[in-house]
């Protein structure tokens, strides 16, 4: 049978444990995928070299702050993780494809 003490313990501990997972996911998954979004915006608009790394490089950060935003805004964490995952490998997958050399 299990005290109330240790009871109310593992409902904090969880409940830190999905917080701690939470600021992980928003702060290393979201530069992890504000990066490759840089990386792709960068190869796919029709600017100069120099002139779409500025522009991407500028608006990653705007990414980057939306995705911390819709990391806590989410109601489930696994909802979280998956979409940092699913997007980043898509991101990852489509700027490999698109690297001169890259894909062929």
């Amino acid at each position: 049978m299990m005290s109330p003490l240790s009871s109310t313990f593992s409902k904090n501990a969880r409940y830190r444990w999905a917080v701690a997972s939470r600021v992980l996911a928003a702060f290393v998954g979201g530069y992890v995928l504000s990066s490759l979004l840089l990386l792709l915006m960068a190869l796919v608009w029709p600017l100069p070299r120099a002139e779409a790394i500025a522009a991407s490089t500028m608006i990653s950060f705007i990414l980057y702050a939306l995705i911390i935003i819709w990391a806590f805004s989410v109601k489930r964490l696994r909802t979280v993780w998956l979409g940092m995952v699913a997007s980043s490998l898509l991101c990852g997958a489509l700027v490999w494809w698109l690297m001169p050399g890259g894909g062929a």
